[in-house]
């Protein structure tokens, strides 16, 4: 089992000694990966439900720091060695496909092919109005942007005639350390998000636990084999309790990383705690 650390570029950890001390703390205690968090605006007093609380409202506020994922994890990623860097997610539909592919094979290539990119169709309506890209249209155009990117790193040439995204033949260099491209891991918590990640996805980040991560995993499964491929190709990340039980559980679901939220964001406190957590649990985890 590997273990990730989620919302790393939130709050406090947005400046730059906090960010740097907590990726280098996560290394350093066995965590194989930290996962940043997405929102380019919050639009003040949005009607939107977030869809992992029961108010339906983000945790921290309209208020709280949530830096450029993709500069954080550079930034970080300067300063760690083997550290897995990973969006946890990127919200797709919202950014042009053609320069992200130019970023993410950037950020691949400077930390040696360690960028995770995980990505979802975004839930805030109003961020999407306020960005001038249509909401209805997030789910189709999630997969288009996830071909696009793909043709980009992969192909000496590209030329792209879709519903969203047309050009003519290009090249789009450098292309990422990783072969073929960093690994695409769909994140979501509707039988949609499950479905996706069967079809096209390198990965499956659930937003559930329990009963509800089951029935989408079933959901992934499915959709993978009638996709013609293999189930057990794609990486499942997921979380939950933090203890070794729910671990194990996990583990036999098979999920194959375990995602663990802030535990503090004062980094004396948090050292503290992820050392217990990973002397408790990742030393002992299947």
């Amino acid at each position: 089992m590997k273990f990730g650390l989620m919302f790393a570029n939130a709050g406090p950890f947005s400046e730059p000694e906090n960010a740097v001390g907590l990726a280098k703390l996560a290394e350093d205690l066995g965590f194989e990966s930290v996962w940043t968090v997405e929102h380019v605006v919050v639009p003040s007093g949005y009607q939107s439900a977030y869809p992992y609380s029961p108010d339906g409202r983000m945790p921290g506020g309209e208020d709280v720091p949530i830096p450029d994922p993709l500069i954080w994890l550079a930034y970080v990623g300067a300063a760690t060695t083997s550290l897995r860097l990973a969006t946890g997610i990127l919200i797709l539909p919202q950014r042009n496909p053609v320069i992200l592919a130019k970023e993410l094979a950037t950020l691949d290539r400077l930390t040696s092919g360690r960028l995770e990119l995980g990505v979802g169709v975004g839930w805030l309506e109003e961020e999407f109005d306020a960005l001038g890209v249509p909401f209805e249209d997030r789910g189709p155009r999630t997969d288009e942007y996830v071909d696009v990117l793909r043709r980009l790193w992969r192909e000496p040439e590209t030329a792209y005639d879709g519903r969203f995204t047309r050009f003519a033949a290009l090249k789009s260099f450098p292309k990422p350390s990783t072969a073929g491209g960093p690994p695409i891991h769909i994140g979501g918590h509707t039988k949609a998000a499950a479905r996706r990640a069967g079809r096209i996805g390198d990965g499956f980040f659930p937003g559930r636990a329990g009963d509800e991560l089951t029935e989408l995993l079933t959901e992934m499964r499915k959709a993978a084999v009638d996709a013609g491929r293999t189930p057990e190709e794609i990486e499942i990340t997921s979380g939950g309790a933090l203890d070794l039980d729910a671990v194990k559980k996990a583990a036999d679901l098979g999920v194959a990383r375990y995602i663990v939220p802030p535990l503090s964001y004062d980094l004396d406190k948090l050292r503290t705690r992820l050392a217990s957590f990973a002397d408790n649990v990742i030393a002992n985890a299947p």
